[in-house]
C-alpha cells in the first residue's frame, strides 16, 4: 500500500460509520481521558495526573507506533497511527 493509499483509507476509517458505531470521537476521547485519569490518579495516589482527550489520541499513535516494532508488518497499525494523530490535530484545534 502507497502513502495516498494509506491516507486514504485513513480517511474512510476516520471520516466513516465510526460515529454511528462508537459515538463522537472527541467525547470518546473525553471519556477515556477520565477514566485513564482515575487509573493512574489511584495507582500512584496522586491527584495531579490528569489526561486529556488530546493525550488520549497521541498516546494511541504511540501505541500503534510500538506495534510497528513487534510481530510481522501490518499495514493497519500505520493507517491506525494516522488516524489518531489526526484526531489528535481536530481535537488540539478545537481547543484553539
Amino acid at each position: 500500500m502507497n502513502t495516498p493509499e494509506i491516507l486514504y483509507r485513513t480517511i474512510e476509517l476516520v471520516g466513516g460509520d465510526r460515529e454511528n458505531t462508537h459515538g463522537n470521537k472527541t467525547d470518546n476521547h473525553n471519556n477515556i481521558a477520565r477514566l485513564w485519569s482515575g487509573y493512574l490518579q489511584n495507582k500512584f495516589k496522586s491527584t495531579d495526573v490528569s489526561v486529556s482527550a488530546q493525550d488520549v489520541a497521541t498516546m494511541m499513535v504511540l501505541l500503534k507506533i510500538a506495534r510497528t516494532q513487534a510481530g510481522s508488518h501490518n499495514v493497519d497499525d500505520y493507517v491506525d497511527a494516522c488516524g489518531y494523530a489526526a484526531i489528535a490535530g481536530e481535537i488540539a484545534d478545537t481547543k484553539e
